[in-house]
């Protein structure tokens, strides 16, 4: 398993990164390259643990499903629909309040299995999904920088 994290501070308070994230079936209202986004399946009891979201990028189509979620500091979610040989990929926010800033961490974890070579293969998609995070991220800092002129 590897990851890769990238870290960006925002000038909004925690509470308002959080409601951005947490409206977990608008993703497509802030990052460019999502042409849609909605949700699937609502947790168990209307729950957002296991809530489910449809992502298309294009031709692509993913389902990410929430696995953690701790209002308003965490929220992390597996990404299903690429390629089978990526065994599980996840997605983890973080939000640490930094003066009337917040500090948002966006970490990647790939887990592709147990040999050397493979090990080589997890590095090289962190690497890969450290553009993909690097977008997220400053999309989310445009919406939420955006909304405050």
């Amino acid at each position: 398993m590897a990851d890769i994290a990238r870290t960006r501070t925002i000038a909004a308070a925690p509470q308002e990164v959080w409601d951005v994230l947490a409206d977990f079936g608008a993703l497509s209202t802030w990052v460019d390259r999502v042409d849609h986004s909605c949700i699937l399946v609502h947790g168990p009891d209307g729950g957002s643990l296991g809530t489910e979201r449809r992502v298309q990028m294009g031709r692509n189509t993913l389902v990410e499903r929430i696995v953690e979620f701790d209002p308003p500091h965490t929220l992390a979610y597996d990404i299903e629909g690429l390629p089978k040989r990526l065994r599980r990929v996840n997605n983890r926010w973080t939000l640490r309040p930094q003066g009337a800033s917040t500090v948002v961490t966006l970490t990647s974890t790939v887990e592709i299995g147990s040999s050397p070579l493979q090990h080589v293969a997890e590095e090289v998609m962190c690497r890969v999904m450290t553009r993909e995070s690097d977008g997220l991220l400053a999309g989310l800092a445009q919406r939420l920088e955006k909304s405050r002129v």
